[in-house]
């Protein structure tokens, strides 16, 4: 019996990913679900995740409320006024 990878070779060179955000306590991340349904259930959860390794740091909750909508005019804002990163989240 013979076993393959079912991964494709790559066409391009891998590109590490490189944005980051030195947060510090004070600052706030949006936590942006998109509207489909769990999406707002997962973040709560990254949520969590965060705040043991981020002590200090606030999370703003947004929620698109429907997936096939575009981030509203206030949502953008609001993200961009208030926080200093954002997560956004897709559930199905």
């Amino acid at each position: 019996m013979e076993f393959l990878d079912p991964r494709g070779v790559p066409s391009r060179a891998i590109e590490p990913y490189a944005l980051t955000a030195a947060l510090e306590g004070g600052d706030t991340v949006a936590l942006f679900a998109n509207g489909f349904p769990d999406s707002a259930s997962f973040l709560e959860h990254v949520e969590t995740s965060l705040s043991k390794e981020l002590p200090g740091v606030n999370f703003l909750r947004l929620d698109k409320g429907n997936a096939s909508a575009l981030a509203s005019d206030e949502h953008l804002s609001t993200i961009a006024e208030s926080c200093s990163a954002v997560v956004a989240a897709y559930g199905h």
